[in-house]
């Protein structure tokens, strides 16, 4: 926690922030009316100033980023949802779906140049067997070194894969380990609200099974992200909602890794008339996200969909890592996203150099493979 400052170190001009700085100041945990206090303020530097503070005492000057491989590999789902695009149906012009092979020869490219992390994300196929889930972990587990973490199947995939097999999701996620799995992604929490459920995604995993999922992996030892979708129908209470429902359960189950907030592209979506987030509403929610998950080590702002420059900004936002190399991503490239496909290590040790702060690469757990010092420059 944040211990040892007072509401000095802060430059605030909304006097409607000096008590939660007094609370940040003191270490307090904030309250779902501080959160929304938070969002209501046009105080972004304030906001930011406190996000910092709180970032700097958890880890310092650091920002972290890792070589790592997104690997897509089926855009048909069943689902549907009215928020994304980058799902079809069978024989829809677009869909397509990578063999066992294909799968395997991505996730060992991305090791063979230097990919401490395979993470792997797809649709729900309605064809696709339980097995062919378990073995495309178990293939991939055995064609990369050990060191390259297998990071794959959010909640929503864990809850497909225990219906058509016919089994519980903790035997689900057994089964999974047993055959390699190292960590979940944290996709498909989108907002935890019934209201928004319903009118966007109402086929999807609920709010407490995608809860009750991570919570089970934590169990099992297998580590998670958490997301909040931002951006879209969702109200400001329901965001702060949101956060205290990933902050109670951190509390009862202790297993994720970082919180990364991912902003809503319109595009070529059921929702494109909406008009998408804005520089100052990424920032803010990065900050405010910082500031609610006081027990969550780690605040990503995932360059992908954020920009590159906001990325940059988002490190005295209260954020300490930027994602990675990523190669190839298709989910949110399909909904209008304008940024680069990929970066270099070199480029993300640039980007985090330019900002005045350490440069770590690190792998999925947060173990460090190398801090970047200025004699490297």
């Amino acid at each position: 926690m944040w211990k040892d400052h007072d509401m000095s170190d802060f430059m605030l001009i909304d006097p409607a922030l000096e008590p939660i700085a007094a609370k940040v100041a003191a270490g307090t945990r904030l309250s779902r009316e501080d959160g929304i206090a938070l969002y209501r303020s046009r105080d972004l530097i304030g906001i930011a100033q406190m996000a910092d503070q709180v970032r700097r005492e958890k880890n310092g000057d650091r920002v972290h980023f890792m070589v790592n491989r997104h690997i897509n590999p089926t855009n048909v789902c069943r689902n549907r949802c009215k928020f994304c695009a980058f799902a079809r149906s069978e024989g829809e012009e677009g869909a397509y779906e990578m063999t066992l092979d294909a799968i395997v020869a991505a996730a060992v490219e991305g090791a063979n140049d230097g990919a401490y992390e395979v993470h792997i994300v797809s649709g729900l196929h309605p064809d696709w067997s339980y097995d062919f889930y378990v073995d495309m972990v178990r293939k991939v587990r055995e064609a990369i070194p050990k060191h390259v973490i297998v990071q794959a199947f959010t909640a929503v995939e864990i809850e497909h894969m225990a219906i058509i097999a016919k089994k519980t999701t903790l035997e689900v996620l057994q089964d999974l380990k047993d055959a390699g799995l190292d960590a979940l992604p944290g996709g498909g929490a989108e907002i935890f609200s019934d209201r928004t459920r319903a009118a966007a995604w109402e086929k999807k995993t609920t709010s407490e099974v995608w809860l009750r999922i991570h919570a089970e992996a934590h169990s099992l030892d297998i580590k998670t992200n958490c997301t909040m979708l931002y951006g879209h129908i969702e109200t400001l209470e329901e965001r702060i909602d949101h956060l205290i429902s990933l902050r109670e359960q951190q509390d009862a189950s202790g297993g994720f890794l970082a919180f990364i907030p991912l902003a809503f592209h319109p595009a070529n979506t059921e929702l494109e008339d909406l008009p998408g987030t804005t520089g100052f509403d990424d920032l803010k929610t990065l900050a405010i996200g910082r500031l609610m998950l006081d027990n969550i080590p780690h605040i990503k702002a995932f360059w992908i969909m954020v920009g590159l420059k906001v990325a940059q900004l988002s490190t005295v936002f209260g954020v300490d890592d930027i994602d990675g190399t990523v190669v190839e991503e298709r989910i949110t490239h399909m909904a209008g996203a304008t940024t680069p496909e990929a970066l270099t290590k070199d480029d993300l040790v640039a980007m985090i150099r330019e900002t005045g702060h350490t440069p770590v690469e690190r792998d999925t757990l947060y173990n460090i493979i190398h801090i970047y010092d200025e004699t490297e420059a």
